[in-house]
């Protein structure tokens, strides 16, 4: 069996060529796994859209219609930062139901892995830094008040603060935040997370690896969770438009082999989303999101879990 990964073809909408955000890094990272042999075209799973009412779990029921309708203010377009359409309204939907679809893989399988995911920055009622709807707080309340889970951690490694999901589970103590992040990048004005370890810009591989095996040897026996969301975000990397730290490619491919063998080693379901990435370079950035999932298969095939 190969390694639950979870794509559609809704990812990458018709989108402005020379926009910041790289839109087409989802078609990207789909053809390189299956260029690279990771995985087939028929072996992926295909999420539905997110039904509203499973939104609304995290967010504003008048936010929400107001973005699927396209009747977002100016100043809700200004911090959203990508030009509205039907593709990407229908894009973020499904992107959501897709990860909602990993945890559920991850929750049978114990390890699965999204071909998007990570949007961290949307808050309750309004967008920010590209994210629409949060899709680790949708998940983390429809599994909770689910009853699939009684706790979830999210171990959040994107460059960025998680913000929009630190206040939207603020008031969930099952929900356990925890962001590894450049202290001196976006947000300005930070969140409170359940646990934030601010690191210094310039840091390199070996002083992120050691704080990521201190963090999850000891976050994860001390909530014992019944599922990790982890945000393998790489704008971490050191050739990232928007990061300021300097891991390289070997430097990610170990931080997400290290994370997922920390859960699987304690007998916790893991599922991963590819978080943040900025390089002009697209084919280049979708192979460095593909590190996580070739990190992953690896660790599959390894422990058996076929």
């Amino acid at each position: 069996m190969f390694l639950p990964l979870v794509y559609h073809d809704d990812y990458s909408p018709p989108f402005p060529a020379e926009h910041r955000f790289p839109m087409e890094k989802f078609r990207l990272l789909y053809g390189h796994l299956l260029d690279s042999g990771l995985t087939r075209d028929e072996q992926l799973h295909r999420p539905e859209i997110c039904p509203a009412e499973v939104l609304a779990l995290a967010h504003c029921p008048a936010y929400i219609r107001r973005f699927l309708d396209g009747d977002l203010g100016r100043e809700e377009q200004r911090r959203l930062g990508l030009p509205w359409s039907e593709a990407l309204a229908r894009r973020t939907v499904r992107a959501v139901g897709g990860s909602l679809l990993t945890a559920e893989l991850a929750m049978r399988h114990g390890l699965a892995c999204h071909l998007a995911g990570g949007t961290h920055h949307a808050h309750f009622d309004h967008a920010a830094g590209f994210c629409i709807f949060n899709d680790l707080a949708v998940i983390s309340r429809y599994l909770l008040e689910a009853g699939t889970v009684q706790r979830v951690l999210i171990f959040d490694c994107d460059v960025h603060q998680g913000d929009g999901t630190a206040r939207l589970l603020a008031d969930t103590p099952e929900a356990i935040t925890v962001s590894l992040h450049c202290e001196k990048n976006f947000p300005a004005r930070k969140a409170e997370s359940d646990w934030d370890i601010p690191l210094p810009m310039g840091m390199g591989d070996a002083d992120y690896l050691q704080v990521v095996d201190d963090a999850l040897n000891y976050l994860l026996p001390l909530y014992q969770p019944d599922l990790v969301l982890y945000d393998a975000g790489v704008d971490v990397h050191k050739d990232d438009a928007l990061g300021y730290l300097q891991l390289t490619d070997a430097g990610l491919a170990e931080r997400d082999e290290r994370v997922i063998r920390h859960c699987l080693g304690r007998d916790i379901p893991v599922m991963g989303v590819i978080g943040g990435g900025y390089d002009k370079d697209r084919a280049a950035l979708a192979r460095r999101h593909g590190i996580l999932h070739h990190s992953a298969g690896r660790v599959w095939r390894e422990m058996g879990l076929e």
